[in-house]
């Protein structure tokens, strides 16, 4: 029996981990061209005359497109499904590149900042219903890692990729570089059809979810869904400030050198991606997603208000800055785990679509908000205050968690 047992479930080991390096894959490739444009900024802003503001002003469309996108395409994918989606997420982005490759002016630049944002909106909730729809309960936590793991190296891999074709052949030949990187990703979601394929939920499991809203909207109207929504929007916002002001702020509290303090950046993400790993592990061993989730954050903001006291020396802030971010990152599968649960408490799996995709376009109002909101503390010199803003939004997306956690059933 045991045997058999072993036997029977290999095809589902396999199975699952097909899905999860897919989606994975898929999750890379919007990382990547999520940084198309930032990394040309030193090519672009002389050859278009822009300044910061300017150029900065195509990411805000960016981020206001993807977001808005992002709860729209919830619905397609419940309807439609994931698969189509995903493809038409990525020919977004070739058509992105192509036309960067192109541009003469500065709207080509902005068009080309509102089809990456498009392209952008479809991933979370095309990925997690597939994930969701196809991998078993008990690999949902290593597969929820995968996917927030994969979407860090897209971003690594991006600067490395465009500035190397840019410096030696021109920004235009690094867009050209992208859309045939863009294309080959297609190309590999068209061919795994049998993998991210998702039918419609049967009569059985409809019937199974008899707490399914019938409504299209009716998710709305759930207090866990805006909590979810709360949560990753200031959970974002709180990262925005580091990903954009990490640099000048320990420049300033610690007196490094320019390299020294991108570096601590460097080293948050880094631990941010060790923290992923971990809370795969973790997430998979215990219910109590919201807890794990409240303590890894709770630790994330004593660490940055450890940096913003600037009583440690210099050399230790990089080992500071990369336990925060390994903190935040084992609160990562947790994060997902949590949105599962409450969209199986209140609708079952139809909704999978629209509610990752309204919970996650969160994640581009905090980005987009961020500079706006930490950028007047650094005009002013209190860049202190941006790492206390930074624990202060870690606390309150605590007490979102813990309120998702504190209304939904353990199991789903």
């Amino acid at each position: 029996m045991p045997a058999m047992n072993s036997s029977a479930a290999t095809p589902v080991v396999r199975s699952d981990a097909r899905v999860i390096g897919l989606i994975g894959f898929a999750h890379a490739t919007s990382h990547f061209f999520h940084l198309l444009l930032p990394p040309l900024f030193p090519w672009l802003m002389p050859e278009f005359n822009l300044g910061f503001t300017g150029i900065g002003a195509v990411m805000t469309v960016f981020f206001i497109v993807s977001g808005v996108g992002q709860a729209i395409s919830g619905f397609v994918v419940d309807r439609i499904g994931p698969r189509r989606v995903l493809l038409a997420g990525i020919a977004c982005f070739v058509l992105a590149a192509l036309l960067l490759s192109v541009a003469n002016s500065y709207a080509l630049l902005v068009a080309v900042g509102a089809l990456a944002g498009l392209g952008n909106s479809v991933f979370h909730p095309a990925d997690f219903t597939v994930l969701n729809r196809k991998v078993s309960s008990a690999r949902l936590g290593h597969a929820f890692s995968v996917h927030g793991l994969a979407g860090n190296l897209g971003w690594a891999i991006s600067p490395l990729f465009l500035t190397g074709i840019a410096a030696a052949a021109g920004w235009r030949a690094a867009a050209w570089g992208a859309a045939a990187l863009g294309a080959l990703a297609w190309m590999v979601i068209w061919l795994s059809r049998e993998t991210t394929d998702v039918l419609p939920a049967s009569a059985a499991e409809r019937k199974q979810e008899g707490t399914a809203k019938p409504t299209t909207f009716g998710f709305l109207g759930v207090g866990a869904v805006w909590m979810c929504f709360s949560f990753f929007l200031v959970i974002t916002t709180a990262f925005g400030a580091l990903q954009n002001f990490a640099t000048p702020v320990m420049q300033n509290l610690y007196g490094l050198s320019v390299a020294a303090a991108a570096a601590t950046l460097t080293a948050f993400l880094l631990g941010g991606a060790a923290g992923i790993v971990a809370g795969g592990v973790l997430a998979v061993r215990s219910d109590s997603h919201d807890r794990l989730i409240a303590a890894a954050l709770c630790g994330a903001a004593l660490v940055a208000l450890l940096i913003a006291s600037g009583i440690l020396p210099a050399g230790s802030v990089f080992l500071a800055m990369g336990t925060m971010g390994f903190c935040s990152g084992i609160a990562g599968p947790s994060r997902d785990l949590l949105v599962r649960r409450a969209a199986m408490a209140n609708f079952g799996q139809r909704a999978f679509g629209r509610v990752y995709g309204f919970v996650y376009s969160g994640l581009d109002i905090g980005l987009a908000l961020s500079p706006l909101l930490f950028g007047a503390l650094m005009d002013g010199g209190r860049f202190a205050a941006v790492l206390v803003g930074v624990a202060l939004l870690q606390g309150i997306a605590v007490l979102t968690a813990l309120r998702v956690g504190r209304n939904q059933p353990v199991s789903t």
